[in-house]
C-alpha cells in the first residue's frame, strides 16, 4: 500500500477534520468577542465530499479521523456522518472532540455511529468561573458527559487548558474530578495563535510547574493512552488515572507530529502553528 509520507519521513496517519468553524461557547482565549466572521454553510464540504476525501486519505494509510470545529455538534446530522466515515475501509479509529454542551442529546447515537473516543474541552469545575471563560453552563457539560459515559465511550479525556491567574488554582479540582468518574485528565499550554491567542499567552503557564503540584500530592509513575496524539502521560499510583501533558510551547512535539488538518470550506493544512495549506475543493 502506498503510504502518505512527508519531506521530513514522518508517516501521516492522522488526519483532524473540521465539519463548522461555529461554536455555541465563547471561550475567550479562542474566539474574539463579538466575532461572526465564520464561513458561510454553502461553503462548507457536504458530507459525501467529506467521504470522499477521508477514503482518499484511508487509501494513503491514514487509520485515525478525529472529528472537530468550531464545536461539532453544532453540524446538523453529525451521527449521520459519523457512520459513513466509521464503514471506510481502513479507517479503524474515529473520535471527536467536543465541549459537550450538546452531547447528552446526541451520545447514544454517536456511540452507535462508530465514534470510540471523545476528548471534552473542560478548563474548571466551578460553574461561575467556566460561565467566565466560556459565557455557558457547566451543567450541560457534566450532563454531556454523564450521557457518554452511560453510552460507553472510552476513553473519555478531559482537556483542560491551564491559564495562569485564570484557572490554574482548579488543577487539583479537576484531578479529583477525573478520579472520581474515570475519565483522563489533559492539561495543555495556551498557544499564541491568532489575536485571542495572543491576548491569552499572557496566561501562559508551563505544565512543568503543574506537574510540580501534583507530585506533593500523589506519587506519579509513567503511564501510556490509546490515541495519536502528543500528550506524555503519567498515572496516579494506586488508581487508575492517567494525566496527559500537552507542551507545545515549552516542550514541542514537532519531529513526531503524524496529523494533518482539513478544514470545513476543504482546505487542508499541513501544520497548525504554519500557514503552509492546499486547497482541496478544485479537484
Amino acid at each position: 500500500m502506498q503510504q502518505l509520507t512527508d519531506p521530513f519521513g514522518r508517516r501521516i496517519e492522522y488526519v483532524r477534520l473540521s465539519v463548522t468553524d461555529r461554536c455555541d461557547l465563547r471561550c475567550f482565549y479562542c474566539m474574539p468577542k463579538g466575532f461572526n466572521d465564520f464561513e458561510a454553510p454553502e461553503h462548507w464540504l457536504s458530507f459525501a465530499e467529506i467521504e470522499r476525501v477521508i477514503g482518499a486519505f484511508a487509501r494513503l494509510g491514514t487509520r485515525r479521523v478525529r472529528i472537530t470545529g468550531g464545536e461539532p455538534l453544532v453540524r446538523k446530522d453529525l451521527p449521520t456522518l459519523a457512520a459513513r466515515l466509521h464503514a471506510l475501509p481502513g479507517i479503524d479509529d474515529l473520535s471527536l472532540s467536543t465541549n459537550a454542551v450538546q452531547l447528552a442529546r446526541h451520545a447514544k447515537a454517536l456511540r452507535a455511529a462508530g465514534v470510540q473516543r471523545l476528548n471534552v474541552s473542560l478548563d474548571t469545575p466551578d460553574p461561575q468561573r467556566f460561565c467566565d471563560i466560556t459565557g455557558g453552563k457547566l451543567a450541560k457539560v457534566i450532563d454531556g458527559l454523564m450521557a457518554a459515559k452511560a453510552a460507553g465511550f472510552s476513553p473519555i479525556k478531559i482537556n483542560m487548558v491551564v491559564m495562569k491567574g485564570v484557572n490554574d488554582d482548579d488543577v487539583e479540582a479537576m484531578v479529583a474530578f477525573c478520579l472520581e468518574h474515570g475519565f483522563t485528565l489533559r492539561f495543555i499550554e495556551t498557544m499564541p495563535m491568532g489575536d485571542t491567542g495572543r491576548e491569552a499567552n499572557a496566561h501562559y503557564l508551563p505544565l512543568d510547574v503543574v506537574r510540580e503540584r501534583l507530585e506533593r500530592h500523589y506519587e506519579l509513575v509513567p503511564g501510556l493512552m490509546p490515541g495519536g496524539g502528543p500528550a506524555h502521560y503519567l498515572r496516579v499510583v494506586g488508581t487508575e488515572l492517567r494525566i496527559g501533558f500537552i507542551t507545545p510551547l515549552s516542550q514541542h512535539f514537532c519531529e513526531t507530529c503524524n496529523r494533518v488538518r482539513l478544514s470545513v470550506d476543504g482546505t487542508l493544512y499541513l501544520c497548525l502553528g504554519q500557514d503552509h495549506k492546499f486547497e482541496l475543493r478544485p479537484l
